[in-house]
């Protein structure tokens, strides 16, 4: 069976490509944490959520489904996903869930949601 790993260059910089590994082992957590928020935002909706919390830091879901015009039930869903994968936290106020963005969530997402507000992205 031949090696599907192989590639037709003369020189293969083994250094280069054992430093390569070891720096994707050293960030494996940070870039599996990113790559699970970037799968989240995107799908479309879950963006426009994520991009409303930042503008206005706290929202509740019923806030949320008159934004987007969408059903409660929809807008929770999506809010569930988002809440699992700790890109957003919730805090409750008597019998209202309010849902902002967790930190480690809006630092990487401000920059993003930046060129939005820019209107550069065409």
């Amino acid at each position: 069976m031949k090696n599907e790993n192989t590639c037709i260059r003369v020189y293969a910089d083994q250094q280069q490509i054992a430093s390569c590994k070891e720096e994707l082992q050293e960030n494996a957590q940070a870039i599996e944490r990113i790559s699970g928020i970037l799968a989240l935002a995107g799908n479309e909706v879950r963006l426009k959520i994520l991009y409303m919390l930042s503008r206005e830091n706290e929202l509740c879901p019923c806030d949320l489904s008159d934004i987007l015009e969408m059903s409660m039930p929809a807008v929770s869903q999506h809010l569930r996903k988002m809440k699992d994968a700790r890109v957003i936290i919730s805090r409750r106020a008597g019998q209202t869930m309010f849902y902002s963005l967790e930190n480690e969530a809006s630092i990487f997402l401000t920059p993003i949601f930046e060129q939005i507000t820019k209107n550069e992205i065409v």
